[in-house]
């Protein structure tokens, strides 16, 4: 079985023009403040297609949930998320209410906000949700400064005779 998988990798690799595992930098994600960031998360997800010029609208991407969140489409693989379900009374009410949520391009800066935390697997929320989740994880969960630290230099005692 190793060698077949071996093969084919090196199959779709010479066919598709790519290098690496088949599986290689393909998934990517981040601990999410629901709140505030889910259903940006979501648009960001299902608009991706859309912006990779595959198709002009999500709904019709064929594998995007867009079908069933904002037009009813029955997906036994979906179950809504509770802040799916706050959008509306009933299911016509939440699917208008998503369906709104796409008239208007998300804002670049949160685009960027989402591909830093996703690439670099930090977490997604306000100041407090990710200091909880650095408390929690017990590492750094927003990403450091860029290059070295500086260093704090405490004025030192004169060596006699070399003031």
């Amino acid at each position: 079985m190793k060698a077949l998988g071996q093969r084919y990798v090196q199959h779709v690799n010479r066919t598709y023009r790519r290098s690496g595992t088949l599986w290689e930098g393909r998934y990517r994600s981040c601990l999410t403040q629901e709140e505030t960031y889910l259903l940006a998360c979501q648009r960001y997800i299902e608009l991706n297609p859309v912006r990779a010029g595959i198709v002009d609208h999500p709904g019709e991407y064929r594998w995007s949930s867009y079908r069933a969140n904002a037009q009813g489409e029955h997906d036994a693989l979906l179950k809504p998320h509770p802040l799916y379900n706050a959008l509306g009374m009933d299911a016509a009410a939440r699917q208008a209410a998503y369906r709104e949520l796409f008239r208007y391009q998300l804002d670049p800066g949160l685009v960027d906000e989402i591909r830093r935390a996703t690439n670099g697997n930090y977490a997604l929320g306000n100041e407090r949700f990710t200091a909880q989740i650095s408390e929690v994880l017990g590492r750094r969960a927003t990403p450091g400064k860029s290059g070295r630290p500086s260093k704090t230099v405490e004025s030192e005692p004169a060596i006699q005779g070399y003031e």
